[in-house]
């Protein structure tokens, strides 16, 4: 059984991955909006995965027996003033959600907390590969120095990313997960 002052961490971090969502969200909306549908469609993946990050949260509160308690999001910013803007903020972002999760982590030590442990791991490395992702693009950004025809290219780029994205959550998101991979 999860200690109370854990239960609500990990609350405040189910409303935290929503939040990523919706910033997302909104990142991917401005994107189309000036055009830039490869961006828009690496920003709809992220919110994607962050959804799935929130269940995850949601479902392990479920499976140790506690409550979970979800709260109103905040309205993530709608205009970014340049592609570089929006990928600034997304690593800022995710460095924030990297100390949030950190913390948590932190607190299931201090409670001896093995499972919490071992299931916020996933998490650990999961903001590894978030903040390289970025920083990769910001690197990328860096180069194209506002030449339109490389941002294009870049923006082609982006728009391969995939995520092959579960729909129904009734079953939990691993067995959705496992729903989505092919035979």
């Amino acid at each position: 059984m999860l200690k109370d002052e854990i239960v609500n961490a990990i609350n405040e971090q189910i409303n935290r991955e929503m939040y990523s969502a919706f910033l997302y969200m909104s990142m991917s909306a401005y994107s189309s909006s000036i055009g830039l549908k490869g961006f828009a469609n690496w920003f709809m993946v992220q919110y994607h995965e962050e959804m799935v990050h929130a269940m995850k949260f949601y479902e392990y509160i479920q499976r140790q027996g506690a409550q979970v308690r979800l709260k109103a999001l905040k309205e993530p910013p709608v205009e970014f003033k340049s592609p570089m803007d929006m990928f600034t903020q997304t690593l800022s972002h995710e460095q924030f959600i990297t100390r949030s999760i950190n913390d948590l982590m932190e607190l299931a030590i201090k409670h001896k907390d093995h499972a919490s442990q071992i299931f916020l791991q996933w998490y650990v490395n999961e903001q590894v590969e978030e903040e390289e992702n970025d920083n990769d693009i910001i690197l990328q950004l860096k180069l194209i120095n506002n030449d339109p025809h490389a941002l294009l290219m870049l923006d082609r780029e982006l728009a391969a990313r995939m995520m092959t994205v579960p729909t129904d959550f009734s079953k939990g998101v691993e067995a959705a997960m496992s729903a989505t991979k092919a035979p």
